[in-house]
């Protein structure tokens, strides 16, 4: 009998031989039949990659996107499955606290943010305010000592500008301050453009919605956040006279 084609083993206890085939090389080096595809593989199955999400996607993964980013207190409205401007504006602030570049597309490095638990670090840790990080371009609110949200933002550009008969450039002052004037009424008129609900905390300088928060600075001195960022920080009294707000 040839002993390439044909191996032997025991049956049982009575000696007796019966021929077993042998898997062909073919086989040992596709890893299939006797040996299985564990083998030429390796163990357990692959564990498919999150997908890539953007404005405009749609579906489970942005809910589980939306849920994460919430927990992690990158406000971005209700987990409603539609990859949104609200979400985008999420993405981007955790993009900015992880240093990372702000395309805000969701992508392995992204993910790799969400699983780490990036958040900033703070330098308000107590009572109630907002911190704006110039350099990181973000909100920081900050209520009984607890870290409650944080906000994409976009600060003074830098840019000279022409108003009041004289030539200014778009800075925003650093510095501890208090709001001390305050409009929720909607939209307000100014002369350099209109402010979503703002909350004045120095001179003509205020926290305020708009529809333009791009990921760098880009005003004229004041802190852009979205239009629905503002509204639930008036919903939930964060506007208020006295508040805090740190900009450094």
């Amino acid at each position: 009998m040839n002993h390439l084609d044909i191996t032997r083993r025991p049956e049982r206890a009575t000696g007796a031989l019966l021929p077993i085939a042998a898997p062909s090389r073919r086989t040992l080096l596709l890893g299939v039949g006797t040996l299985g595809a564990g083998l030429a593989l390796g163990s357990g199955a692959a564990t498919a990659a999150p997908p890539t999400l953007r404005r405009g996607s749609r579906g489970s993964a942005v809910s589980s996107l939306q849920q994460r980013l919430t927990a992690l207190k990158y406000w971005c409205g209700t987990a409603d499955g539609s990859f949104g401007h609200q979400t985008q504006q999420a993405v981007f602030a955790l993009q900015k606290a992880a240093g990372l570049g702000r395309d805000g597309v969701v992508g392995p490095k992204t993910y790799r943010a969400l699983d780490a638990g990036t958040q900033p670090s703070r330098r308000i840790t107590s009572g109630i305010g907002f911190e704006v990080d110039l350099r990181k371009q973000i909100i920081i609110a900050t209520t009984g000592g607890a870290l409650a949200y944080i906000l994409n933002t976009s600060t003074g550009s830098g840019e000279r500008y022409y108003s009041g008969g004289r030539w200014k450039t778009a800075t925003t002052p650093r510095g501890s301050f208090s709001m001390y004037s305050l409009y929720s009424r909607g939209w307000q008129n100014g002369p350099l453009g209109n402010l979503y609900r703002p909350g004045y905390y120095d001179r003509g300088w205020a926290i305020h919605g708009s529809t333009s928060i791009p990921t760098y600075p880009a005003s004229h001195g004041c802190c852009r956040i979205s239009v629905g960022a503002s509204d639930m920080l008036w919903r939930g009294s964060w506007f208020a006279k006295g508040r805090r707000v740190l900009v450094y």
